[in-house]
């Protein structure tokens, strides 16, 4: 008989999305609708073809109404987006994702002339925009948009690309999404979403942990032959995109957007890559500590103690909210504003999309933060990180909607530093030594699986898109051939990978979403160790300049933003300081367990 899964108190925490819309049916919507197609109409007869005769006046002018446009329009993205990530399931939630991709295409088609306008300006013209204090707000967008000019293509190109990622890769990642929402994985007679079967692998009972590592594999087989299509065929539209435009390689665009230099990312998969050992003497360390032969896939993020304590989603709130609060009061206030006014979606139900997010939403609203919360520690830290990043969309909204949003880079910035502070905050409150170790060591699990996982996970994404463009479509057999190439490159023989891991890279989201997106992760949990280091050996002051970088969202290189804190990321030591950290933590779980080794043989 299966026992009954103890409540989290997060089953009924749903969000309210009335600050945006009452309902996909609110006429609100419709009038939005008509409001944009209209201003998009007069901004096009009133701009189009005078460029070359502006003045800064002008143009700020102009980008006051073209925000005007963009917020609205992103307003109802959001409100379609977030409605249907609860319930991917339903056909009308669908609907209305698409017909604001369409309604967006249509709206970008009509704008293109905009942006394409401003950069046909030779740069010496573009400089007196530059220097003009009048448009001293927009100074970074106007500079780093200026950067794509090498990559834009004529109007009617421009509008032909708009209009057929429409029907192109957004509407395949939006079957992607739905066919994994709808999913169900059979383990012990029941029938069980994605999110909950993937929670079932950081259960301590291991036979429930391989029995679920086989449910997924099951059910991701089940489904391989169209996962399999998608993969492909997003695979296939970027390598078209990025030939048509120009681009280099594959992840050359995502490095542009990011605001870091293909040397730069190359240094950083380097620099990690190099020390895959740490993370194969950190995972010997764990299987020691788990007591078993072998270290298995399913038993990397598995508890070191049997009886890890079921976390209440209250408790989980006023555990963020205690760290956030004693780091600043203002963190703590903003933090509040999410739980009081319910922006917060929590509960695990059918349908759901898996994972968890931040949308920032617009800078006239604010954030809402979406996960799904199971009762772990893992989700108190997952609650913290998606926080993290809701403060700093809540804070940067003061920026405008064209430089509230930061590069992927420093996105991660805010929410690997909140987790950091929670962490931090629970281990000081323990003093048994046993907890102790148990708390390090699942911090240092989500740190391999932050630095080191998401960097193998670049390498396997980098192998498939240029064995997609050498080797034509791809089948099963053979991303699962380089699935595990490059896991095996990254766990050594330090953890068996057995045969039903090779299908484990068809579930994860962020090779469609956002080509390019994993090794973000990297850089943010690397920077976040180099400044919570900082905030250590000099805490005055630390928190308000800290506060004024969130504050500070896009509006300038993420170098020099910061810089302002005392790091140079582009410096070749940077990744090695970080790391460097990492293998601290690892010699604090070492001697930790070494202690209790010793305490045991003398009891």
């Amino acid at each position: 008989m299966t026992e009954t899964k103890p409540l989290s108190g997060a089953e009924e925490i749903h969000w309210d999305l009335s600050d945006l819309y009452n309902s996909p049916d609110d006429p609100a919507v419709k009038e939005d609708i008509s409001k944009i197609k209209s201003l998009s109409d007069e901004f096009a007869e009133k701009y189009r073809g005078k460029f070359e005769s502006f003045e800064p006046a002008d143009l700020k002018e102009a980008l006051a109404a073209y925000e005007v446009i963009y917020e609205l329009l992103s307003k109802i993205g959001s409100y379609a987006y977030l409605n249907w990530t609860t319930n991917t399931e339903d056909p009308a939630l669908g609907k209305m994702v698409q017909e604001t991709n369409e309604l967006s295409s249509e709206i970008s088609q009509k704008l293109i002339f905009f942006d394409l306008e401003w950069l046909a300006l030779p740069e010496e013209e573009a400089q007196k925009f530059f220097d003009a204090e009048l448009l001293s707000n927009y100074r970074h967008y106007l500079v780093s948009s200026r950067k794509y000019k090498p990559y834009m293509l004529t109007e009617p190109q421009e509008q032909v690309m708009s209009a057929k990622s429409v029907t192109g890769a957004r509407a395949w990642v939006r079957y992607f999404d739905e066919t994994l929402g709808a999913a169900r994985f059979d383990l012990d007679d029941e029938s069980l979403t994605e999110q909950e079967v993937l929670s079932k692998l950081h259960e301590a009972d291991r036979a429930l942990r391989e029995r679920a590592a086989i449910s997924l594999t099951d059910g991701l087989k089940k489904m391989s032959r169209t996962l399999t299509f998608i993969f492909n065929t997003l695979l296939a539209d970027k390598s078209t995109n990025d030939r048509l435009r120009g681009y280099d390689n594959w992840v050359s665009s995502r490095n542009l957007s990011n605001e870091i230099s293909d040397e730069a990312v190359e240094s950083l998969v380097t620099s990690v890559t190099n020390r895959y050992d740490l993370a194969q003497r950190y995972y010997k360390l764990k299987k020691s500590l788990l007591g078993v032969d072998e270290l298995r896939d399913y038993d990397r993020y598995a508890p070191i103690l049997e009886n890890e304590a079921r976390i209440s989603w209250d408790e989980a709130r006023d555990t963020v909210l205690k760290a956030y609060e004693g780091f600043h009061p203002e963190m703590g206030a903003v933090t509040r504003k999410f739980f009081d006014h319910n922006w917060i979606d929590a509960a695990i139900r059918p349908g759901k999309r898996g994972g968890a997010y931040s949308a920032s939403t617009v800078p006239s609203v604010h954030p809402y933060v979406f996960m799904n919360y199971d009762g772990r520690i893992r989700d108190v830290q997952t609650l913290a990180h998606e926080l993290g990043h809701g403060v700093h969309q809540y804070l940067s909204r003061e920026q405008g909607i064209l430089q509230a949003n930061t590069p992927l880079t420093t996105a991660e910035t805010a929410s690997v530093f909140g987790e950091m502070l929670v962490f931090r905050d629970l281990l000081d409150q323990l003093d048994d030594e046993r907890e102790k170790l148990a708390l390090l060591i699942g911090k240092i699990d989500d740190t391999m699986a932050t630095v080191f996982r998401q960097i193998s996970m670049n390498r396997f994404e980098d192998a498939i898109h240029k064995a997609r463009r050498n080797e034509g479509e791809l089948s099963k057999d053979r991303f699962n051939e380089l699935w595990m190439e490059t896991q095996k490159e990254f766990y050594g023989d330090s953890v068996v990978l057995s045969d039903h891991y090779q299908h484990w890279w068809s579930y994860i989201p962020h090779f469609l979403h956002t080509p390019g997106y994993v090794y973000a992760y990297a850089f943010g949990e690397l920077l976040v160790l180099a400044l919570y280091e900082s905030y250590k050996a000099a805490p005055e002051g630390f928190a308000d300049r800290y506060l004024n970088l969130l504050r500070a969202g896009g509006s300038d290189a993420p170098e020099a933003l910061i810089g302002k804190m005392g790091i140079d990321i582009t410096s070749a030591d940077f990744w090695n300081q970080g790391i460097g950290v990492v293998e601290q933590m690892i010699n604090e779980a070492e001697e930790l367990a070494a202690s209790l080794a010793a305490n045991t043989e003398t009891e």
